[in-house]
């Protein structure tokens, strides 16, 4: 299995910072904001990377990360995503000649967790598996919708919604086969101008091949001064106590 960093976008609602860098280059406590999704992917065995990068400040990922030998990567490579807004779809795209019709885990590149994916990247056979967690602020996130309390079945997936059916969030944590990349080319620009990955998601779930598995361990976004903030003093505190 090959892995996906999506780092492009602009960081728009991380001004004035990111007109000096990429959002992903940010400091979370004692490292750039990029590195946490590249452990993720390393914990699980995943040796071979692509990461999507975009913007003005694009160049600033080869100083930071040079040839990946550091993080035990065994190949790593970039793509450049040219629209800073075409959506997380989109910038999956680009990686569908990386990939070789193998599957591939992708990860957002401000998502920073402690989770350990590696059982469900070693069982993956085919289809799509979903990461979902509890959050505060569902309308900030895709949601999943179940058939009962028990949560057992996906019934329905909303982007962004303003009145939420859950509090489970589609976190930046997927992984898919190789037909994710016939998906992408049949869905169509959403109200919001954007590719979502959510259309791509609905299609797994429309062909009965979508899975999900909820993250039990730490696990936020950090694309928001606020959620930038309770990042960094999770991983302080972690890291501090193991000292």
């Amino acid at each position: 299995m090959k892995g996906i960093i999506l780092a492009g976008g602009l960081g728009t609602r991380l001004y004035p910072l990111t007109h000096a860098t990429n959002k992903h280059l940010l400091p979370v406590y004692d490292q750039p904001m990029i590195y946490y999704p590249i452990q993720t992917l390393v914990k699980a065995g995943i040796q071979e990377i692509l990461i999507v990068v975009g913007g003005p400040h694009a160049g600033d990922f080869f100083k930071v990360l040079k040839n990946g030998k550091d993080f035990g990567i065994k190949h790593m490579e970039f793509a450049y995503q040219e629209s800073g807004d075409g959506g997380i779809a989109d910038a999956l795209r680009l990686a569908e000649d990386f990939a070789e019709h193998d599957n591939i885990a992708v990860i957002l590149g401000d998502n920073c967790t402690d989770a350990d994916i590696s059982q469900q990247v070693k069982d993956f056979k085919e289809g799509a598996i979903i990461f979902l967690k509890e959050v505060r602020d569902p309308q900030r996130f895709g949601i999943a919708e179940f058939d009962s309390q028990e949560e057992k079945k996906i019934i329905s997936l909303e982007e962004k919604p303003q009145n939420p059916k859950s509090n489970l969030a589609i976190t930046g944590l997927y992984i898919y086969d190789n037909k994710v990349f016939d998906y992408i080319r049949q869905i169509k620009p959403s109200a919001r101008g954007q590719y979502e990955i959510t259309d791509v998601n609905k299609l797994y779930l429309q062909a009965g091949k979508l899975s999900w598995a909820k993250l039990e361990s730490f696990w936020s976004d950090a694309g928001t001064f606020d959620s930038l903030y309770r990042t960094g003093v999770y991983w302080a505190n972690k890291k501090l106590k193991d000292l």
